[in-house]
């Protein structure tokens, strides 16, 4: 068969090996030639193409990012996108497609798919928002980036006792945010599903200060909101899945604790330090996995379905299912682990 493989969306530790693990078990154990779209669902409107093969894919497992590119493109905002799609694949002889990607690739993957496209879904994304599927490559390494960051904040913050404020992606689902916080020992966790009062933390870090002086780290998500909706901070720029561009909500929240509590307070913000570098052990062997199903999802005809982790084992699910929503923090996990230890 001619499988083509495109990575979509923002990039993450882990996608290399995803491409490895495909075309190292195509290759070698089915026969299949491998060919990859450059730059996400761009390069197959465009017709971009990167030869696969094992001695290409050499040396690429710990390095992060993709070595086909990626970008947000959305076929289905573009005139004529979903018609170039299927020419192009059809012109190529491309017999099956694996999309790497989160919520938005998958998506037009879902509707492709409806189209009759033949299509295999790779999850993807460092949020780990993904319904479907207990974890997502990528996440591991972005809260490990994040814990690193906030264990050296705390030796600054204590040495001149400061209060450090360290917001870290996390748009819609506040996974990151909880697993750094709660790793790096912070006073504070801020996420998307659970909007704060600001009055109510800058009171907390007050009586925490009370007792000498303490290195007090407050994690925000960069989806973060506060219960009067008047601290987020957003661009209102849109990419082309709709979304709002954030970012910069650690700003205004270090600025109100200052203000309300008199405390030196500092920003960090790691933005795009979470999607690069090497991936974890775990992310490779993850992405290893998702990739040599993925493969063998195509030669048993599994096209419409997206691969998964659940319970250890990896299964197939429907995409439908996978995009139908996002997978945010649980309340009761939040209320029982974070609220009455870190709150």
């Amino acid at each position: 068969m001619r499988v083509g493989v495109l990575t979509g969306g923002g990039d993450c530790p882990g996608l290399n090996a995803v491409i490895r693990a495909l075309v190292r078990k195509g290759e070698r154990q089915f026969g299949d030639e491998l060919v990859g779209f450059t730059d996400g669902w761009r390069g197959v409107i465009e017709g971009t193409t990167l030869p696969l093969d094992v001695e290409r894919c050499r040396g690429i497992l710990p390095r992060g990012g993709t070595i086909l590119g990626s970008s947000r493109t959305n076929p289905y905002r573009i005139e004529g996108g979903v018609e170039a799609v299927k020419d192009n694949l059809a012109s190529l002889g491309v017999d099956a497609l694996v999309a790497i990607g989160g919520e938005d690739t998958l998506g037009v993957a879902n509707k492709l798919w409806d189209e009759a496209v033949p299509v295999v879904g790779v999850p993807k994304t460092i949020d780990n928002d993904l319904s479907a599927t207990e974890l997502t490559f990528g996440f591991h390494t972005a809260v490990q980036i994040c814990v690193d960051a906030i264990d050296r904040l705390h030796t600054t913050a204590e040495s001149h006792d400061r209060v450090m404020v360290c917001e870290v992606m996390g748009r819609h689902a506040g996974w990151i945010a909880t697993y750094a916080g709660i790793a790096g020992g912070a006073a504070e966790i801020l996420i998307p599903e659970e909007p704060f009062d600001i009055a109510d933390i800058a009171e907390r870090i007050k009586r925490r200060h009370d007792f000498g002086r303490y290195a007090t780290i407050v994690v925000v998500a960069e989806g973060a909101a506060p219960k009067e909706g008047t601290l987020a901070l957003q661009t209102g720029e849109l990419d082309q899945f709709g979304h709002v561009r954030l970012g910069g909500v650690g700003n205004l929240v270090a600025a109100e604790i200052e203000k309300r509590t008199g405390f030196e307070t500092r920003v960090t913000i790691l933005g795009h330090i979470q999607r690069g570098g090497t991936p974890t052990a775990f992310d490779r062997v993850l992405a290893t996995r998702f990739g040599i199903a993925a493969i063998e999802a195509v030669h048993e005809g599994a096209f419409g379905h997206m691969v998964a982790l659940q319970a250890g084992d990896i299964v197939r699910v429907p995409l439908a299912e996978a995009v139908g929503e996002l997978k945010t923090v649980d309340p009761d996990f939040f209320g029982h682990v974070v609220v009455p230890f870190f709150g």
